[in-house]
């Protein structure tokens, strides 16, 4: 490799870290296919780049190279990355490494908080005369982890303090990070760790977590032989100490659970609690005055909707409710993945199982009523006898097995929020990163299966709409229907049907927020009022 010349100009140097820089802009998966011993080689040649003149001072946007010149004995030196501001000559805004953003001092400054991306401070037990280097990655890329798993598209910058071995006795490393500042999520632990080139992962050893208060501070204290990069041939045939430390962090969504339910949806499915059972009661009633095929119907599709409106009231929100703190935890262990899932607590589970049975139920018995209507319009005997029977083994099992493929393949007690949401009970819909995921039950075990019902009653409806508004000839003008009767035998059938949840799909794909907000009440106020 270039760097590793004896004689290498200034201008390759800068060349040389351009090209590596641009490395880590790389896609993520190219790189479990590079071979881990290749990356070794290349940080450890950065690391000992950074000890030598041609190194003061090289910044890229994804890969620093600095080196202090100990000119005089020093006891400290100080490495401070500053936050990107609007007011960088780089990428305004942009939150890469520029020359005004990387301070070294031997001095410890006591810069504000907020200003501070990362800082680290190394002590040395005594006093030191030589170079000091240090390279800023903005990726951990170049660092294969085994252990380690990240999901999320968060920023893991990994920061290497490099000195000649006979500079110094022993040191003391202080280093802190600012977490992702991205408002959907927040802190949930975090790991001080360092490279171990003899164990080819991050190791804890000899590094302790400090505190969080904004920012994760952490402490080491390098263990040397631990550390050495001795399986490569360092420059001036120095044995230099190489350190390559990170703060692993993990974080958890900041979920924005659900309000109480508003006075328009108490109202509504209160309302329609006692509508559904004064008709069930009724139907039941008066069951010999009609056939037997329509009573069923009827019947089940008050029930199975007065259940499910009783369990959307006392059931979506979810009572367990976590807070948005980091844990208070001193225990440093290498963390599994930067993203922290809760374990399920609590009946959410049990009331989205639910609630996704008896909303699917109510939708398969409103498409056998359409069925039953459409055998009515086409034979003159009535119902076939067989309807029943097929009618209460599709109307109660069809569901079950949907909910049962949800549940059985997406959840586990350690992720839940495979089947279902966080911030109420109800369907998951959404992947870590907030956006709407196709593979997720919402999609396949609800929206698909009600999309074609809902296509399949309203060719039923139509059907229905045509025969009743066809005009007879051969009748007289006092023997037709009125218009308002056809109207409202349409305008019933199409809410028997559950046509008015048409309103929540035109919702899905609505991005204007005042038409958002207009259908949302037509939705609410329509499903809440079904009965």
């Amino acid at each position: 490799m270039l760097l590793s010349s004896e004689n290498i100009s200034t201008d390759i140097a800068v060349s040389t870290v351009a090209t590596v820089s641009q490395l880590l802009s790389a896609r993520p998966e190219k790189f479990p296919d590079v071979n881990p011993d290749a990356l070794s080689k290349l940080t450890q040649t950065l690391q000992n780049f950074s000890l030598r003149e041609e190194s003061n001072n090289l910044v890229q946007p994804n890969l620093a190279v600095q080196s202090f010149k100990g000119g005089q004995e020093i006891h400290q030196v100080q490495l401070t990355l500053f936050k990107a501001t609007g007011n960088d000559t780089f990428i305004p805004g942009n939150d890469t490494f520029i020359p005004g953003r990387i301070k070294l001092d031997s001095n410890m400054m006591p810069f504000p908080k907020e200003k501070v991306d990362l800082q680290m401070n190394i002590t040395f037990s005594e006093g030191m005369n030589k170079s000091v280097g240090f390279v800023l990655y903005d990726s951990d890329r170049f660092f294969p982890s085994q252990n380690f798993t990240p999901s999320l598209n968060t920023k893991r910058r990994v920061f290497s303090a490099n000195l000649f071995e006979n500079g110094f006795d022993t040191i003391e490393v202080q280093f802190s990070v600012t977490p992702s500042n991205d408002p959907t999520m927040s802190l949930d632990d975090f790991a001080c760790v360092f490279w171990s080139y003899s164990e080819n992962d991050w190791s804890t050893k000899g590094c302790i977590k400090e505190s969080f208060s904004g920012h994760a501070q952490c402490t080491c204290i390098p263990d040397r032989p631990e550390n050495y990069s001795n399986n490569f041939n360092n420059f001036n045939n120095f044995n230099n100490l190489n350190m390559n430390f990170a703060v692993l962090m993990s974080f958890k969504i900041n979920y924005q659970y659900s309000e109480d339910l508003n006075l328009i949806s108490i109202a509504g499915c209160s309302l329609s609690i006692l509508g559904l059972a004064v008709t069930a009661v009724y139907q039941i009633a008066t069951r010999k005055s009609r056939g037997c095929s329509p009573t069923l119907l009827l019947v089940n599709i008050c029930l199975s909707m007065m259940i499910f409106y009783l369990l959307f009231i006392f059931g979506i929100n979810n009572p367990v409710k976590h807070a948005k703190v980091a844990k208070d935890s001193k225990e440093n262990f290498v963390l599994v993945s930067d993203y922290h899932q809760y374990s399920d607590e609590g009946p959410c589970t049990a009331f989205t199982a639910l609630i996704h049975y008896f909303l699917l139920a109510t939708f398969t018995w409103n498409t056998l009523y359409g069925i039953n209507v459409f055998l009515l319009f086409k034979t003159t005997t009535g119902t076939p006898p067989w309807f029943p029977k097929v009618s209460l083994a599709v109307g109660w099992g069809f569901p079950a097995i949907i909910v049962g493929i949800s549940l059985g393949s997406t959840y586990t007690v350690e992720d839940p929020l495979g089947y279902r949401q966080e911030e109420c009970c109800w369907l998951a819909s959404l992947d870590p990163k907030q956006s709407f995921n196709m593979r997720k039950p919402m999609f396949w075990g609800f929206l698909l299966p009600l999309f074609i019902m809902l296509i399949f009653n309203m060719a039923i409806f139509l059907h229905f709409s045509q025969n009743i508004c066809k005009t007879v000839p051969n009748l007289v003008r006092l023997q037709q229907t009125p218009l308002k009767k056809k109207f409202l035998s349409s305008f019933s059938m199409a809410v028997m049907l559950g046509l008015s949840w048409v309103t929540g799909y035109i919702l899905l794909f609505t991005q204007d927020p005042i038409l958002q907000f207009i259908l949302s009440i037509v939705f609410c106020v329509c499903n809440t009022t079904q009965v």
